[in-house]
Parts: C-alpha cells; structure tokens; sequence
C-alpha cells in the first residue's frame, strides 16, 4: 500500500512539474524558442519567502506528494470497500452439497473403517441418504447418517447431486397450532378446506409464495400460513446394527401380540344379529387375527360419517380415528395421528401391500384394501369410504399383521 501511495504521489508531481515551466528551470521561466524569432528576456522569478528557489520548488513538491498521497489513501479504501461489496460476498452453499444417496440394489454396508475386512457396523438402504463427513484416499466416505457413524465405498453412493437428493427426501411442513387450517388458496379469507391437528405433517409441494406454502392434504392440494407450521427436509437414514437387531424383535413381537388379542376377542365377543331398539346396523366382531380380517370389519363402516378428531367408527371418526379403532377391535393399540402411524409396525413397498396394510399420506392414513383401493375416513362430504390407493402419493405401507 505504501509503494501505491508513493508512486502515486510522484506520479502527481510530474504532473505538476510538466504543466508548470518556472518549476522546471527552479524558478525562472526557460526562453521559449521559435525559429526565427529572438529570444525574449527572461521573465522575474516568482518571489519565495525563504530566498530559495530550489527549496520553495520543494516545498511545492511536498505538498503536492502529500495531497496526492491523500487522494490515493481515499481512493484505495473506496476500492477495497466495492471489492468486497462486489466480491468478496460468501456464496451459500447447497443444503444438499454435502449429501451422499445410496445407489444400489438393496443396501450398502457401512463400515468401521473404510475396508472390506472391517466390523459392519449398520446399512444405507437404496435412496438413502447420509452427511459426508470426509473422502479417503482409497476410495471410501466416512459418513454419518441417523445413529451410523462408518465408511461405504464411493462407488455405492451419489454426492453433489441436488436434483437426485430433492427427489428422494421430502419436504415437510409440521403443525405447531392446536388446529391448522388448510385453505383453498393462499389467503386467510379464503375457505377451509380441511383441518390438521397439532404434530401433524404435511408434504410440502411449493414454498415460492410469500408467507404461505402449497401442501398436500386430505381432501387435496392446498394452502397453509407459515405462521403455523416449521418446515424441514427429511432423508430415509441409515440403520445401524442393533437398530436393525430390535426392529426385527419388535415386529415379531407386535405379530404374536396382534395374534394372541384376535384370537382373544373372538372368545368374548359374541356376533350380533338384526338390527338394535335404535334402528341402527349391527356390526360383526373380528373373526381371524389377519390382514383380510382388518379389512371385512373395516369395511362394514363404509357410509358412516366423517368427524374431525373422532373415534367413532359409528357416528363419526377421522382418518387416523378410523384406522387406530379399526385395529382397537383386534386389540392393537395405535396413535390418534397419520404421521405418527408412519412408524407403526413395519414399512413394506406399496408393490408389495396386502389386505390390512395402512397406507400414509401426507397428513392422511387408510387401510388397503387390495386390488389397489383403500379405505379410510375421507372427507366430511364423503364420509367413509372407498379410494384407489393412489389417489394421493402414498408416503408409505406400514404392516402390522
């Protein structure tokens, strides 16, 4: 910075000394020659205070070179101050630039160390997603994904890929008000289309708008406040070894359970025949602890009403208070929320679904019927009733028989 102002401030003394001719010659004007024409005498140097004429020219100079350092010093820090206005902002990086997603069949195995000969320590199923931590120099990620902390081989996984890891992971929007309204348009003055229990999600299908964002919700697309709801993106994770280990020893479990509570309320239940003293239709208790079972008594419901917040598979239920007393009469317990029953029993993939499945959308839930239908609690204006499976993008299949 130093060398820029001084040579700056030269710069501006020759100027100084090519434009003004009595400093050139310290003091008296040079005779300026034409051809042909005299000289003219000499013009009377400028007086200078101190009787020097070298020295004032110097004083001069000096001046000059400190006005001109000035200007340089100010011309500098207005440049540095557009440099880093202009260039030097941080670019933000991708969410997704650091996420590596499972290409494979089946799974990947994750690894203590990054060799074939080390402890699996869990698995990166395919479309799964995980955070690279680092790159070896053999080719291996260490990565972190849920509860896995290990190393998979960078042939099995994708990084850098926004397109690919927007594809496989889900935008959810989560209810944080007791109740939230879905509207039909993106105003507060507009319809309600339904209405979301706290907890609840719902898929995010656009957030471009301001202050609201389109969702996918029972009854369909719609539009919900962003006042009302916490947004985050969510991957499938890794699942380590002794995750793994108990999930296998739940869902036996749950599948032993589901069976001794059938077999226990056919003992004490008796069917019911005709009609009672109210006029109302006489419902057939479970018969069989299976999958087929949940469906002919599920299906009995067809027509009865759909009641936000109910349980009622008589006089009115919701989505998920229909699933969860469907599978109350067969003596399985399950929450009163369609997000939380996407952790109930085990995934399957909708091409492999049976009868007594429950299949979840986002901020829905029904049971599947087969033959690709489904049947749950719809809408206040259809009641219960019968769908085509994908009616809606199904986020999951969960068993439970």
């Amino acid at each position: 910075m130093k060398r820029m102002i001084s040579l700056t401030g030269l710069a501006l003394a020759g100027v100084l000394l090519a434009e003004n001719p009595l400093l050139t010659v310290y003091g008296a004007e040079a005779p300026m020659l034409t051809a042909g024409v005299t000289a003219a005498a000499p013009v009377e140097t400028p007086t200078i205070t101190n009787k020097v004429p070298s020295a004032g020219v110097s004083f001069a100079i000096s001046n000059y070179l400190i006005e001109g350092n000035e200007l340089a010093v100010q011309i500098a820090a207005e440049q540095e101050e557009a440099r880093i206005a202009e260039n030097d902002i941080p670019e933000v990086a991708s969410e997704y630039s650091d996420i590596a997603i499972a290409q494979v069949d089946n799974y990947v195995n994750v690894r203590s160390d990054s060799n074939t000969d080390s402890e699996v320590v869990g698995k990166l199923y395919n479309n799964s997603a995980a955070t690279v931590l680092e790159t070896t120099e053999n080719g291996w990620y260490r990565i972190k994904s849920g509860n896995v902390d290990g190393y998979v081989k960078c042939e099995y996984v994708v990084t850098g890929n926004e397109e690919l890891a927007r594809k496989v992971s889900t935008r959810y929007a989560e209810v944080n008000t007791v109740t939230l309204n879905v509207r039909t348009e993106p105003s507060v003055d507009a319809p309600i289309m339904t209405q979301v229990p706290l907890g609840d999600d719902l898929v995010v299908l656009d957030e471009s708008m301001d202050g609201w964002v389109l969702v996918s919700a029972e009854g369909g697309q719609g539009y919900v406040s962003l006042d009302w709801v916490i947004l985050r993106t969510e991957f499938v994770q890794a699942e380590s070894k002794a995750e793994e280990e108990a999930r296998l020893a739940k869902e036996e479990e749950e599948r032993r359970a589901a069976a001794a509570a059938a077999s226990s309320a056919r003992r004490k239940s008796a069917a019911s025949s005709g009609s009672n003293n109210g006029g109302q239709a006489s419902y057939s208790a479970p018969t069989s602890s299976n999958g087929q079972a949940v469906v002919n008594y599920a299906s009995q419901f067809v027509g009865n009403p759909y009641v936000y917040g109910g349980t009622s598979l008589t006089s009115g239920a919701d989505c998920s208070g229909f699933v969860m007393s469907v599978y109350a009469a067969f003596g399985i317990s399950l929450p009163h929320s369609s997000s939380a029953m996407r952790s109930c029993g085990y995934g399957v993939d909708l091409a492999s679904a049976q009868p007594g499945d429950i299949v979840c959308y986002s901020g829905h839930v029904g049971i599947y019927v087969g033959n690709g239908s489904i049947v749950h609690a719809s809408t206040p204006s259809s009641g219960i009733t019968y769908s085509n499976v994908n009616y809606r993008s199904p986020i999951c299949v969960r068993r439970i028989f």
